[in-house]
């Protein structure tokens, strides 16, 4: 994705307009397209890519219509164009990294009004897939659902459940910097009500203008566990004990009253 606009460059009073975008957005491991486009008919006899670094400008790669497309020694295996052009011109870093980010021009070089430049810069977002989490809280009828997203710059997390019966609330959020430059982003919070086999939970994540990556997972049922077992059983055998005995002194009592009958 990028942000669109247009770059004026003049020279010796001539204004000549580049058209170009001012930002590149694009994913960490993916491709960015970067492109330039005169606007106005020129005698163009090279276009150059330079990257921009603080020590000055490092060319990339030129098109001539005589020498055709030249991809600078070690950039052969990064870059390549994907148009070619004098008026028109535009280029293709693949598997963008940290060391990609950062602005280029493109130059075209003319005559006789000389080099007319315009500027674009990539700028990267990284997001990885989340990791939902559910388990059981010490209440029976609740669970705790987390979700755990890692991107830059930091990501949005958003919890939802598709049961209309069930709800969640208590929601917290914790970010973590690590220090290659990423956010970890966990949203927790308690899943409540009733929901049945067919309840789900969602995890959303998002890196601005990245797009949404969402995961699902079933909400498992509350099992029993060998305490809850041990516990019905002993309250089942103390109910059938107490049973007994109410029976057996209604049968003394009723015994009893027999005998000052008659």
């Amino acid at each position: 994705s990028c942000y669109g606009s247009t770059i004026s460059s003049f020279h010796a009073g001539v204004p000549a307009v580049i058209q170009t975008q001012q930002t590149v957005v694009a994913a960490v491991g993916a491709e960015a397209q970067l492109s330039c486009q005169l606007l106005q008919p020129k005698d163009v006899l090279q276009v150059t890519w330079q990257k921009m670094l603080p020590e000055g400008e490092k060319n990339l790669a030129t098109y001539t219509t005589y020498f055709g497309q030249r991809v600078n020694s070690g950039f052969k295996d990064k870059l390549e164009f994907k148009e070619a052009g004098l008026q028109t011109c535009s280029i293709v870093i693949r598997n963008v990294s940290d060391q990609d980010e950062g602005c280029y021009r493109c130059l075209f070089n003319t005559y006789p009004d000389g080099a007319l430049t315009g500027r674009t810069c990539l700028q990267l977002y990284e997001l990885h897939e989340p990791v939902l989490h559910i388990r059981e809280s010490n209440s029976t009828a609740e669970s705790v659902v987390s979700c755990s997203a890692t991107g830059r710059p930091a990501p949005t997390v958003t919890l939802k459940v598709t049961q209309r019966d069930s709800s969640l609330s208590h929601h917290n959020t914790v970010r973590v910097n690590n220090i290659n430059g990423t956010v970890t982003v966990t949203a927790t919070a308690v899943l409540s009500g009733s929901h049945d086999d067919s309840a789900e939970v969602g995890c959303a994540a998002r890196v601005p203008p990245g797009p949404q990556v969402e995961v699902v997972m079933m909400v498992p049922q509350v099992k029993q566990t060998p305490a809850d077992v041990r516990i019905l059983v002993v309250v089942l055998v103390l109910a059938c004990f107490a049973a007994v005995v109410i029976v057996l002194l209604m049968q003394k009592h009723k015994n009893r009253y027999f005998f000052f009958f008659f």
